[in-house]
């Protein structure tokens, strides 16, 4: 059976937008986060409608335009990131530990919000 991970990739862009975005003050492209979740930008840009019909993020047209979150994180909910993918896909589990190639985090949910810490070896 294949493994759901558009949970964790939502998890993860939301939160490589937030470094980001407390790091440079500017929105990350679909092609900066691509490089981060090593997948395609198509892919980040259909994730993201998701995530932009949930309220949770915003597009910015034009030259230095990109993805920025709506609001800060702590107003973000496990749940509604699920919605984000049509309310479909894994299961919400207490605890999630997530590894791969660019990026490790660590997901902890407390009262349905959840707070992480991130390293992705790409510069963005």
């Amino acid at each position: 059976m294949k493994r759901d991970s558009r949970l964790s990739n939502i998890l993860h862009a939301l939160l490589h937008m937030a470094e980001h975005e407390q790091r440079h003050g500017q929105p990350m492209t679909s092609d900066m986060l691509a490089a981060c979740l090593s997948t395609n930008p198509v892919v980040v840009r259909r994730t993201m409608a998701g995530l932009r019909e949930q309220g949770l993020v915003v597009s910015e047209k034009g030259h230095g335009g990109g993805w920025r979150l709506a609001r800060p994180l702590d107003g973000v909910t496990l749940g509604q990131g699920h919605g984000a993918l049509g309310g479909q896909g894994q299961a919400l589990r207490r605890t999630a530990h997530v590894e791969a190639e660019d990026l490790v985090a660590s997901l902890h949910v407390e009262h349905g919000h959840f707070a992480a810490g991130l390293q992705c070896d790409e510069e963005v």
